[in-house]
């Protein structure tokens, strides 16, 4: 039998990152520059990534710009969202959506034992899995009626 899904398979693990010292502006360009909404707030090497915080297009209006403030004399550690909730790559899918709705969250850092960040995993990422598996459903339907009349004309 195979494997539930979880929240490592779904992950889209090319993540746009950044440090809590880039100032916002940069933190705001890099996310034109990738077209994401957020960025995840990183600690550490490459390999051994580990996630502090999230930094969100939302953040950036709401603290920086709604308040009047200059977002090249602030920095993403001043704004981001510290200690953000993370889920383990082994995470079942359900627990997956379980987690999400309970804490109100879109997106959620995707990380292996001790932290380091391996993808992020976004609601539109579970919408497609799920149209995805609803498809094939729609399919075994379809394939079932085929049948169906294939031997009872």
């Amino acid at each position: 039998m195979n494997e539930p899904l979880s929240a490592g398979d779904i992950c889209n693990r090319v993540v746009t990152v950044t440090g809590p010292q880039t100032d916002v502006l940069q933190a705001a360009r890099l996310m034109r520059e990738h077209h994401v909404g957020c960025l995840v707030v990183v600690e550490g090497a490459d390999d051994a990534r580990r996630v502090i915080g999230m930094l969100t297009d939302r953040d950036i209006v709401t603290s920086v710009v709604a308040q009047g403030l200059d977002p090249a004399r602030l920095r993403v550690g001043d704004v981001m969202s510290a200690n953000p909730a993370i889920v383990p790559e082994d995470m079942p899918f359900l627990d997956l959506l379980r987690t999400m709705r309970g804490r109100g969250l879109r997106r959620l850092p995707v990380v292996r034992p001790g932290g380091v960040l391996v993808g992020l995993v976004a609601l539109d990422d579970t919408l497609k899995m799920l149209a995805e598996q609803l498809q094939t459903v729609v399919e075994a339907i379809g394939s079932q009626q085929r049948r169906e009349r294939q031997r009872r004309p």
